[in-house]
């Protein structure tokens, strides 16, 4: 009996590689951490530039405890600082950056407002990753993309107000969004030839010193007055920098950077759900309508395994 002819198809595109399960979960849930800062910063009790400063300090011995325990686990290859040490110091500064503005856009705009304006990022993470990186931009990602700005700006606009005494935080809040859009691919290109640990830790440092000096400079208010603010500074460390910005950095090293800053709009919907658990503020179908167009954003943007030839 002859055999029949070899005959070629094509597999059909899963939603997701399993690989990226973990990453994907690691970012969801360093963007509910992220998005629970505005709250930390009203709530503490020293300045804007003092806060982002303790926020990273007290993350510092946390984060070099985690690259310690990584390299007694899987030996890392040492940063090679004649090479690396510009974009180290390039990092720390971008992160410095957007934590400045970030700080002062909270404390001068209404939480809404300065949520709204952050959520900007993507377009420059999208423009960033198809001209530096030479990620490739297809027509899902930049459905995603305006998806979730779409979602974003429903999810807090009808909050969002926009008067005179607000437009100094206003501005700050679109500063904020081009220093964390260009930290992002920053660090994703660093994690092509760095660990999680070592990008978190090493610029941590610079944006430490930084971060000092403008509260020495422009804070009147650089220690906390009381137990219930060094509370308040430690959990703003914890769970917005250790928790969030380290799971965002384990997950940029396994996935697309567009894609990833996307799935950072869950920020957003944790920002939403905080107010409405901690300040009582009541969710409109305005906002459940923003949430889904967010969610919806970062399915049509989702990663797809490429389709492989299946021999019968």
């Amino acid at each position: 009996m002859s055999e029949n002819p070899q005959t070629t198809q094509l597999s059909p595109a899963l939603p997701a590689d399993s690989s990226l399960l973990a990453p994907f979960a690691a970012l969801v849930l360093g963007a509910v951490a992220m998005g629970a800062s505005p709250i930390f910063v009203r709530l503490a009790d020293v300045g804007p530039f003092a806060s982002a400063f303790w926020r990273m300090a007290l993350a510092l011995p946390f984060l070099y405890a985690w690259l310690r325990f990584e390299q007694r686990r899987n030996p890392l290859p040492p940063i090679d600082i004649a090479r690396d040490w510009k974009l180290i110091a390039w990092i720390g500064f971008l992160f410095a950056g957007d934590l400045f503005f970030w700080h002062l856009s909270i404390l001068n705009t209404s939480v809404p407002n300065a949520t709204l304006l952050a959520t900007t990022t993507p377009i420059a993470v999208a423009f960033g990753a198809w001209l530096i990186l030479k990620e490739q931009i297809t027509a899902p990602i930049l459905t995603g993309v305006f998806s979730g700005i779409c979602g974003a700006t429903l999810l807090v606009g009808a909050s969002a107000t926009f008067i005179p005494e607000n437009v100094f935080g206003d501005v700050c809040g679109l500063i904020t969004a081009c220093f964390f859009g260009t930290y992002f691919l920053s660090l994703s290109f660093a994690r092509r030839r760095m660990s999680a640990a070592q990008v978190m830790f090493y610029p941590a440092v610079v944006t430490t010193l930084i971060l000092l000096a403008a509260a020495l400079l422009l804070d009147d208010r650089l220690l906390p007055q009381s137990a219930y603010g060094i509370g308040i500074l430690v959990m703003l460390a914890l769970i917005s920098q250790i928790a969030g910005q380290g799971l965002a950095a384990y997950a940029l090293g396994h996935m697309p950077t567009v894609f990833s800053s996307l799935v950072l709009f869950f920020e957003v919907i944790a920002a939403a759900l905080l107010a409405w658990a901690v300040l009582s503020e009541p969710v409109t179908v305005w906002q459940l309508g923003g949430g889904t167009l967010i969610l919806a954003g970062i399915y049509f943007a989702r990663p797809r395994r490429k389709k492989e030839p299946i021999h019968t």
